[in-house]
């Protein structure tokens, strides 16, 4: 446990430097100068990247149950990259960030703080919602994907009430993916609450706060010889 929580200490104050020695950008829904949330999702690893290396529930029995909902297989290599450039293209100017992580094998999109949602609520805010239309269109267009939803909050307010809000927060996005047609088999989602594990910010600073009340997809592609793997290890 000692070990632990040292590494996620480490981890913590290496990407709080990243931070401080990177440049701010502007919100292009605001106006408002902050830190950029690439350098965060680029460089802050399992502090921006929900549960690294991994996926909720684990990777292969999700992977047969997508394939049964209607995924496809297929090559995942520049198509990953790819949908990567385009969703960034389709994104551009909205506040959205779309970064590489789990060491280029995994797709994370920020969704911005204060445009997504209004203050303490999980209802999507009508502005916003084309943006995530865009979004799942990319993900019916790959399907070959595992899709978790992640949700945050800072540290302001009572833990239950935040773990609560990020769990609505992080299943009210998933929903609305699934309404728009991505397959529910290949979608989890999970509230972190006000866990320090994956603080972003400071939770000191409006702009801190900010930064940790945030919502991520974590688009995780799959290969054919995954499913094949997958299959046979549960005896298909």
């Amino acid at each position: 446990m000692k070990f632990i929580k040292s590494r996620v200490l480490m981890s913590s104050v290496a990407a709080l430097s990243l931070v401080s020695l990177s440049a701010c950008v502007t919100d292009p829904n605001t106006g408002e100068q902050k830190v950029s949330r690439t350098v965060l999702g680029g460089a802050g690893g399992a502090l921006a990247g929900g549960l690294l290396g991994g996926l909720i529930g684990g990777k292969t029995g999700r992977i047969i149950g997508a394939v049964g909902g209607g995924a496809a297989a297929g090559y995942v290599g520049y198509r990953m990259d790819q949908q990567i450039r385009e969703l960034r293209e389709q994104t551009s100017g909205t506040g959205v960030d779309v970064t590489e992580v789990d060491n280029g094998q995994a797709i994370l999109v920020n969704l911005p703080d204060g445009v997504t949602f209004a203050t303490g609520s999980y209802q999507i805010n009508q502005t916003f919602r084309n943006t995530l239309d865009r979004v799942a269109a990319s993900l019916q267009q790959y399907p070959n994907s595992l899709i978790d939803v992640y949700g945050y909050t800072d540290s302001t307010g009572s833990d239950t009430f935040n773990q609560r809000l990020s769990e609505q927060r992080a299943q009210a996005v998933a929903n609305y993916l699934t309404s728009r047609g991505v397959s529910a088999a290949r979608i989890r989602s999970q509230g972190f609450g006000e866990d320090p594990s994956y603080f972003v910010g400071d939770n000191a600073t409006a702009e801190g706060r900010a930064l940790n009340r945030r919502v991520e997809i974590k688009i995780v592609p799959f290969s054919q010889e995954e499913v094949e793997a997958a299959q046979r290890q549960q005896g298909y």
